[in-house]
């Protein structure tokens, strides 16, 4: 088995494309914190994956996130916001998110 700190594009969809995957998101939930990984909030404005109700779900499981801009290139990381107002409207807090860590707390909790 591959171990992994991130879980991203936890439910693969793309706004007015595609659909989000049929997943047991419960069980998903739970398998990231059994893991002890991280869940991803894609900041790409066509994915905002995870949405605001399973990123409330997954932190009442004790869920972990890290905010990312999904960026493939300088010009889209102002999309870091966009992953901002998802959390926030998901309820998170600063101790929810691992971007908020120090650089000395981030490579702590990345090592597995």
């Amino acid at each position: 088995m591959t171990d992994f700190n991130i879980l991203a594009h936890p439910t693969g969809r793309l706004i007015g494309e595609r659909e989000a995957y049929k997943v047991n998101m419960k069980r998903l939930f739970e398998g990231v914190k059994e893991r002890g990984c991280f869940l991803e909030i894609n900041a790409q404005p066509k994915r905002l994956d995870l949405n605001d109700v399973y990123t409330q779900r997954a932190k009442e499981t004790g869920v972990q996130f890290a905010i990312s801009t999904d960026a493939h290139n300088t010009a889209s990381l102002h999309y870091m916001k966009y992953g901002i107002y998802q959390a926030r409207r998901g309820w998170l807090e600063k101790e929810d998110v691992i971007n908020t860590l120090t650089l000395e707390e981030l490579k702590k909790a990345l090592q597995r």
